[in-house]
């Protein structure tokens, strides 16, 4: 059985940081390697082999974090040795380090993440490392960028981040979409067998809430159709992208931007969903043609002016201008007096939704948006216009008269 103990090396001074090292014991055989922990010598207790406690400020909180980290490196090792001992097979402490290693450069959270967010990638699933990519990037702020090793993360930790997103003003299902991207990014590492389940998510929220109806009746669509745009061609862009998608049966702003003039023939626009890969046809109107006169021929390949400049980051580009219309977007909600933010993806919920006002069969709703099962579909229609509810309790209180 391996055994490990913590040692300091002073570097000279006494006002100098030392280094702290760990000596791996085997078959009385030692190896030292070196942590990445630093400390001045007064910050150590030789006879104890263990850092000090007791300062004060900031240093207190910097000590008290190597304590906890040099806690677990040695808990880290001692598990690793135990594995090696339950393999049976004969191993050296050279082969504790090189685990050890290994397993803080694949096994710490920002680099088991990077890992995955490459691999989503290489698999074309783009949008999804996307997300994963947010999602780390809100971790790395919320831990100033110090990384944190998978079978350190608690649930206090978690419930820490939780609470710090709720004061930067996230909305709870973006806060619990984060969390369930990190449970995914947990549950890896458990298959992987390298750590044990220590259920940091447990006490944090990863539900999905009900959230407030995003679609429009007729009435309010028609009103920001009327809407008198021409001195503001960013607020009249936005509002033709935005009933483009509505005339295309609720196309996501993607579909929209990497729509290829190819794609359009014989009076048909012919595409797949890049969200799930069904082909979908979709008739050209008169409606779609009137906006797409408005602007000049796209250089690029694309059918709509979103993506414009050949050459440049595709992606990068679509984004941007989605955040630009969305912006502006709102502006023009507020010109209508809409009570809710007004965003392209309104545009889809709102056309599934006068759909069934409509009569319009789900079946038929739900070919005509391109989900892969009428589940889905029932999502979008799932909250009804509280109007609709005011007025069946309107008819139930007049049988009381």
């Amino acid at each position: 059985m391996a055994s490990v103990k913590v040692k300091f090396r002073p570097s000279g001074g006494a006002d100098q940081e030392g280094t702290i090292y760990y000596q791996i014991i085997h078959d009385r055989k030692v190896r030292q390697f070196l942590s990445e922990y630093h400390i001045l010598p007064s910050e150590w207790d030789e006879s104890r082999s263990m850092v000090t406690t007791g300062w004060t400020g900031d240093r207190n909180s910097f000590i008290q974090s190597v304590r906890e980290h040099i806690r677990l490196d040695v808990e880290r090792l001692m598990k690793i040795g135990r594995r090696l001992d339950a393999n049976g097979m004969a191993y050296v402490a050279e082969d504790v380090i090189e685990e050890f290693s290994r397993y803080a450069r694949e096994y710490s959270l920002f680099n088991f993440m990077e890992a995955i967010i490459v691999r989503l990638r290489e698999n074309g699933k783009t949008r999804t490392s996307e997300t994963y990519r947010a999602t780390l990037n809100s971790f790395r702020k919320f831990r100033q960028g110090d990384d944190i090793m998978l079978d350190c993360i608690t649930s206090d930790i978690m419930e820490a981040y939780e609470a710090w997103l709720e004061k930067r003003g996230v909305v709870p299902n973006t806060i619990s979409f984060y969390l369930r991207v990190f449970r995914a990014v947990y549950n890896r590492a458990l298959e992987d067998g390298m750590i044990e389940d220590r259920r940091p998510f447990r006490h944090v929220y990863t539900g999905v809430g009900k959230t407030v109806k995003r679609a429009l009746p007729i009435e309010v669509i028609k009103k920001i159709k009327a809407l008198n745009l021409a001195g503001a061609p960013a607020l009249d862009f936005a509002r033709n992208m935005f009933l483009l998608s509505f005339y295309l049966r609720g196309m996501s702003f993607i579909d929209m931007a990497f729509l290829k003039k190819t794609d359009l023939r014989n009076g048909f626009i012919v595409y797949r969903r890049r969200k799930t890969g069904q082909k979908l046809i979709i008739q050209w109107t008169k409606e779609m043609q009137t906006i797409h006169d408005k602007y000049p021929e796209n250089k690029t390949d694309y059918l709509l002016p979103i993506i414009k400049k050949p050459g440049v980051n595709e992606r990068c580009a679509y984004r941007n201008a989605g955040y630009r219309i969305n912006y502006n977007l709102k502006k023009i909600g507020g010109m209508v007096g809409l009570a809710v933010p007004l965003t392209l993806y309104v545009a889809r919920h709102s056309w599934a939704s006068i759909a069934q006002a409509q009569g319009i069969p789900l079946n038929v709703i739900s070919e005509g948006m391109g989900h892969d099962s009428e589940a889905t579909t029932r999502i979008y229609l799932a909250a009804l216009d509280t109007s609709v509810v005011d007025r069946a309790n309107s008819i139930i209180l007049n049988c009381l008269t």
